[in-house]
């Protein structure tokens, strides 16, 4: 009888605890990494759970770095389409750090360098007025957009990251983009093969970004 009871008094104990938790009473101290990004962060013509964004929410727990990925990417998203989006992104999930993968569209259709910078400019100050660090994901386009138009392209980002608070990560596909095997066929956007790389390379620079902040 004193075994029933005290089996009764435990099992209470646990369906309290677990009440409380679901109620959010005992916080979850995670914190919350929002991704805005288009098609490779969304994870074109990839499964879910191979996708290089899962990858990297395995390593973080591995690691118990304690980050939860909220991934906010659509496939096709402008750097307009993020900065329209991102308010009301910020006020329901309140993350901690958002990671930036955009203006690859925009500079594949011509848009005005001085339009995409401007608009990843205004995302990064609409977070960092939510008390939001900034992580921009460097992007490069194919050379026959032209000398001039490429290189001021890509050095958005890099002078982006100058401001206070914003961190950049390197340009994270070359060594994928030039190697067929690690494509898809259309050319544009890493495969199955090329997830883990893409994990692995972001969460070397993310990993010391969280920890120190």
């Amino acid at each position: 009888m004193q075994y029933i009871k005290f089996f009764r008094i435990k099992l209470r104990v646990f369906s309290l605890l677990v009440i409380l938790f679901s109620q959010g009473i005992f916080p979850n101290n995670d914190k919350n990494l929002l991704i805005l990004g288009d098609s490779i962060s969304a994870g074109y013509g990839i499964p879910s759970e191979i996708q290089w964004v899962n990858i990297l929410q395995e390593l973080c727990n591995s690691t118990n770095l304690g980050v939860k990925i909220i991934n906010a990417s659509i496939s096709g998203d402008t750097t307009l389409g993020g900065l329209t989006r991102i308010p009301k992104l910020l006020n329901k999930y309140s993350p901690e750090f958002l990671l930036i993968e955009l203006g690859g569209n925009d500079a594949l259709r011509g848009y005005p360098v001085k339009k995409i910078k401007d608009n990843l400019l205004k995302i990064s100050e609409i977070a960092l007025q939510n008390e939001t660090s900034v992580i921009i994901m460097q992007m490069r386009i194919p050379p026959n957009y032209g000398p001039k138009y490429t290189h001021s392209f890509e050095s958005i980002y890099t002078e982006l990251s100058k401001l206070e608070s914003i961190y950049l990560i390197p340009f994270m596909l070359e060594e994928v983009a030039l190697n067929k095997d690690l494509m898809l066929s259309d050319g544009i956007h890493p495969n199955d093969k090329a997830q883990p790389l893409i994990a692995d390379y972001i969460f070397k620079f993310l990993q010391p970004i969280i920890e120190n902040n």
